[in-house]
């Protein structure tokens, strides 16, 4: 288990020591809309930033949902661009709740790249554990020659993630309030027969993840024992990528519906479960 786990995650200790052993280093710094949301704190230093809307996944659209998978030539240009070889030791962090770089994880191992690990903790481990920060990310310079090779990670599409609901366990990685919905907004609740299975539920108090033994109890306690198919959905994708890296650690995989509910709820086709049961 601890194998799975460490090739999965990556704890700040391990960073700070990797950053001074000669390594092929890349360390990307996650935000979901840099346009929107320019980048006004501190990094990890050498860390380049990347936003997810713009740099990793594809234009937002009604049956992709609002986060779909990028053009992989894209992808690959930006992989290049940061300066991403095959050996490349890469690891993904956020100053949030870890969901946009579980997604930036999840899209490098789509991709093909499987030494991509995430900050266990992301920024906040970082600095509590008494590592300097840099005012400003790094100008990536290019020189990456990775090539991206698409199916590294599994998905599932809408009909797929219907079909798990009703004869597996569907994790639903939103969180309580997002799963239940609102009986005055239709568009709004689960995917009937979906499991309710926040992403947050796999951390700890400090943030970072539980035991590998305990997340293994946890997701087994809620269907994903390995009886029965399993797949995983949220709201555009980002936190049930962030959930599979839990998932993932404790030895346990599953497919992604990435047009999750932002694709879901836009098909007046689609049925609409609300309240706490799994309808």
């Amino acid at each position: 288990m601890s194998d799975l786990r460490s090739s999965v995650l990556v704890t700040a200790a391990e960073l700070a020591a990797a950053a001074t052993d000669g390594s092929a280093l890349v360390i990307l710094d996650i935000s979901d809309d840099l346009e929107t949301a320019p980048l006004e704190r501190p990094v990890i230093p050498g860390a380049i930033a990347v936003s997810l809307a713009a740099d990793i996944s594809g234009p937002a659209t009604k049956a992709g949902g609002r986060r779909p998978l990028p053009d992989p030539a894209m992808l690959q240009e930006n992989l290049r661009h940061w300066g991403i070889d095959a050996d490349s030791r890469v690891v993904v962090y956020d100053n949030a709740s870890g969901s946009q770089a579980g997604r930036a994880w999840w899209t490098l191992r789509w991709a093909g790249h499987e030494n991509t690990r995430l900050l266990d903790g992301g920024l906040a481990a970082w600095s509590a554990a008494g590592h300097d920060t840099a005012d400003q990310p790094v100008h990536a310079t290019g020189g990456g020659t990775f090539s991206v090779t698409t199916g590294g990670m599994p998905v599932i599409d809408a009909d797929e993630a219907a079909d798990i609901a009703r004869n597996g366990a569907l994790l639903d990685a939103r969180g309580k309030t997002a799963y239940e919905g609102d009986t005055d907004k239709p568009a709004t609740g689960h995917i009937p027969g979906a499991i309710c299975a926040g992403a947050k539920d796999a951390l700890g108090p400090d943030g970072s993840f539980k035991s590998t033994e305990d997340l293994h109890a946890m997701y087994a306690a809620i269907g994903a024992d390995g009886t029965q198919p399993v797949g995983v959905y949220c709201g555009s994708g980002n936190a049930a990528s962030f959930e599979l890296v839990g998932m993932y650690a404790a030895g346990i995989e599953a497919p992604l519906y990435v047009g999750s509910w932002s694709a879901w709820s836009a098909d007046p086709e689609r049925p609409v479960a609300q309240g706490p049961e799994r309808g």
